[in-house]
């Protein structure tokens, strides 16, 4: 691997570090805001307006921060059925392949995120119950997506720079 693209990967490590980061302050968050929910709830019989928005926004910023870590690590669930019979060039082929339709994909979701933001920015979007800001959310899930995008071009590229695997 060259030097630039060891200093990028780290640099790429160092960031979804960080996005992991506020996924745990988020699960925190998640695991605090359901618990006085149903204490609320069954021991005041009081329910909490809006808990479900907060759950499902959370929910969003929880998976979106997490996803690049998981991505670089190769965390994912993997079938390796056919493993055996494609050899090192068609497992090769595959690892090619799997890699560039996420980047496209996820290269849509970016910029579409993006978009959803400055929008939701732009017109105050809010939810219905509690009004809170949608742009936040949406924000976070461009980030995790573009940096899926960075970690998945790199592990392209180290793919290809490696050649075959036996």
């Amino acid at each position: 691997m060259t030097s630039g693209l060891a200093r990028l990967s780290r640099r790429l490590d160092q960031a979804t570090i960080l996005l992991t980061v506020i996924g745990g302050i988020c699960l925190l968050g998640l695991v605090v805001v359901v618990t006085a929910g149903v204490v609320s709830r069954y021991v005041f019989n009081e329910p909490l307006l809006g808990i479900n928005e907060i759950v499902q926004l959370t929910a969003v910023a929880l998976v979106m921060s997490a996803l690049p870590y998981c991505s670089a690590r190769g965390e994912h669930v993997a079938v390796d059925v056919f493993d055996p019979m494609l050899g090192p060039w068609g497992r090769m082929f595959g690892d090619i392949l799997s890699r560039a339709i996420a980047i496209v994909i996820l290269a849509i979701l970016t910029h579409r995120a993006v978009l959803k933001a400055l929008d939701a920015l732009q017109w105050g979007d809010a939810t219905n119950m509690l009004r809170m800001p949608l742009w936040p959310y949406y924000a976070i899930l461009s980030v995790g997506t573009a940096l899926c995008v960075l970690v998945f071009t790199i592990q392209l590229l180290v793919i290809v720079a490696q050649g075959p695997q036996r």
